[in-house]
């Protein structure tokens, strides 16, 4: 019996898995093979073409993006093939690793294979025989093939898919053509007013006027059932994601030409046409021809929205920062005045997502009907209809960078941006990185992947862990001697305990005996 107790003892970690040991402070060696199993996986089992989907069924059999399942699927909705190209293209830059250049090289290829005549992407795109026959590219337009006929082309910008897109071939530079042909498209969609509609087939229409929001004398409280997608839409933080992209644009070229910030600073003066009056002097999800809010999805009315609106104001202090134009604040004071008036009575930092035209009332959905309601007892679930967590916090924020000048403001960002300059920064900073590391290292498969909580592979695991080990492995090797001496004594000290637990394992296996 005896006997049966110390061999139930000594294989109790086999029989039950053991967890990986890993040191405190891993050495980069190790994460850069974790990396490069990851995305050697990836390159090999999952991708179609060099592009990604979102998901994928262990067994490997299935694909799936956000609205589709399949096996020849990519997505370009992060995450994605544009946000795993990205991952890849970090990693290479840090490591310089071949691996995955070559593997952003087929995500970048996969993005021009399927981009669109009017410029951008779709949400997602399917390598199946005869599913892109409907469709028309910009290689068809490179072949002489120009009268667009049935097919459609329609760009979209909902949930950064275009924007990423145009990130990661920023980023990458190549090919180039479809960069430029991106940003052509892109451009030319903007309407006179400097919004964007959420997607687009061509340029926008000059003669669309150029008004100020207003409320509308009534709207309909029955889902009208239109199409909302040529609204001017700041639904998702689409125009945030674009504000982002003309910015960094501006940067890459060292400001040597202005297309980008003009386009920046039309879309800030777009919002300050899109700021509603008082008594709900904030932002809507999306506005009609005549910039009232409008309808979208039969759970999306037209409404002040505080999500939204908290995207506007970011947006905005970030086109003053770069202009240095006060008028792109001066909204911001009586926004963050509605929100404080706005506050869910019965919840602490927390707002409704939609408010009522002019009367400010929480609106809600009923779940069964999606009747538009007061009364938050039966939301659906699929939807977030109240707004919490970091909110607050967000507002609070807002409110301090507005505080402070353009400078003070610039000047921080400066410092909190700046890299280490001394091994022994570096070193620290590795310290710091370290247990989010090792967490990715002990949850990765064998076989490379990481998985959601629905047990499936996860390109936004992808992308989150990958992030983690190179900004470990890059804080790591610059830590240089400084870090290994760190890494040498830890190592000293967890071999001093191993010892000791496998001493006082030892004796009491004895005590068995």
């Amino acid at each position: 019996m005896k006997l049966l107790i110390v061999l139930a003892i000594a294989l109790a970690p086999i029989c039950l898995g053991q967890e990986k040991s890993l040191p405190k402070f891993p050495e980069p060696e190790v994460v850069l093979k974790s990396m490069k199993k990851a995305t050697a996986f990836y390159r090999s089992n999952l991708s179609i073409a060099g592009g990604y989907a979102s998901t994928w069924s262990r067994d490997l059999k299935q694909s799936k993006t956000e609205s589709s399942t399949g096996t020849a699927l990519i997505s370009i909705q992060p995450h994605g093939t544009t946000t795993v190209g990205l991952a890849m293209l970090r990693a290479h830059a840090i490591t310089d690793d071949p691996l995955f250049l070559q593997a952003a090289k087929e995500a970048a290829d996969a993005l021009a294979w399927c981009q669109l005549s009017s410029g951008g992407w779709g949400s997602e795109f399917d390598f199946k025989l005869g599913a892109a026959r409907k469709m028309h590219f910009r290689r068809d337009l490179l072949a002489g093939d120009i009268l667009l006929g049935k097919r459609y082309a329609p760009s979209t910008l909902d949930d950064n898919k275009t924007q990423s897109a145009i990130r990661f071939l920023m980023e990458f530079s190549e090919p180039p053509e479809a960069l430029a042909f991106a940003w052509s498209g892109l451009l030319a969609a903007q309407a006179s007013n400097g919004g964007w509609p959420q997607r687009f087939s061509g340029p926008a229409d000059p003669t669309l006027p150029v008004e100020k929001a207003s409320y509308p004398q009534e709207w309909p409280r029955t889902f009208p059932s239109v199409d909302y997608t040529i609204h001017y839409a700041l639904n998702d933080n689409n125009l945030e994601h674009l504000m982002d992209i003309l910015l960094a644009a501006h940067r890459q070229e060292n400001m040597k030409s202005s297309r980008f910030l003009d386009a920046a600073k039309q879309l800030g003066d777009f919002l300050l046409l899109a700021q509603m009056p008082e008594p709900q002097p904030a932002w809507a999800q999306q506005y009609n021809q005549e910039m009232h809010p409008a309808w979208a999805r039969k759970f999306e009315p037209p409404s002040v929205c505080s999500i939204e609106s908290v995207g506007a104001m970011r947006t905005l202090i970030e086109i003053w920062l770069v202009t240095g134009e006060e008028k792109y604040i001066a909204p911001l004071p009586a926004a963050l005045k509605w929100f404080e008036r706005s506050e869910l009575e019965s919840e602490e930092d927390t707002w409704s997502r939609f408010y009522e035209l002019q009367t400010n009332k929480p609106l809600y959905c009923q779940a069964e009907t999606y009747e538009i309601i007061y009364d938050d007892a039966n939301l659906p679930t699929h939807y977030g209809f109240k707004v919490s967590g970091s909110m607050a916090r967000t507002l609070e924020k807002i409110g301090e960078i507005i505080s402070q000048s353009r400078d003070e403001n610039l000047a921080k960002r400066e410092r909190d941006s700046r890299d280490p300059d001394s091994e022994k920064g570096w070193s620290e900073e590795a310290c710091d990185l370290a247990s989010k590391a090792r967490g990715v290292l002990k949850s990765q498969k064998k076989e490379g992947y990481w998985i959601n909580k629905d047990n499936q592979i996860d390109a936004g695991e992808f992308v989150k862990s990958m992030a983690r080990l190179t900004e470990y492995f890059e804080a790591a090797t610059h830590g240089g001697e400084t870090f290994a001496a760190v890494r040498k004594k830890e190592a000293a000290k967890e071999a001093v305990i191993k010892k000791a637990a496998a001493e006082k394992k030892a004796a009491a296996a004895a005590e068995q005996k």
